[in-house]
């Protein structure tokens, strides 16, 4: 499929209330995928109450209790696909770009290789890069966190 069709794709999409669309030529196809708000939370059980007279047993620590808190951040970039995720355009060359940077509405912030294609992921806002989640070269899954922009 030729990169200037993906491309206008893309474009019209994003132009558009679309949220999927799927295309096939032949033997190739491609999915793109636009969601505008992030899938809901699943909400928990209740729990039964214990008999009446019953102790419940001694609260136990857990790992998730002594983690680190995770810390809030003003915008995260999360990832528009599953593909492999890329800080540089070519293997040594200098990141696109680094915490504590500064970026612009539009610029690159990494590449994501998917299908043999190499999607540029763009700054969806301005700001200073305050995280960066994915380590160079390490797959990533659809919404997983790539940036934080603060």
């Amino acid at each position: 499929m030729d990169i200037r069709k993906v491309k206008k794709l893309l474009e019209m999409i994003e132009e558009s209330k679309i949220a999927e669309i799927e295309i096939r030529e032949g033997e190739e196809s491609i999915r793109i995928t636009r969601y505008l708000a992030p899938p809901p939370a699943a909400v928990a059980a209740p729990q039964p109450l214990p008999p009446a007279g019953h102790q419940p047993p001694a609260a136990v620590a857990t790992d998730s209790a002594a983690a680190e808190p995770e810390v809030e951040f003003a915008h995260v970039v999360r990832s528009p696909m599953v593909g492999t995720f890329y800080r540089a355009s070519t293997p040594g060359a200098k990141p696109f770009v680094e915490v504590g940077q500064s970026v612009a509405l539009g610029d690159t912030l990494c590449i994501i290789e998917a299908m043999k294609i190499l999607n540029q992921i763009e700054a969806d806002r301005a700001g200073v890069v305050a995280k960066v989640f994915v380590e160079n070269g390490q797959p990533v899954e659809y919404n997983q966190p790539l940036f934080a922009i603060d």
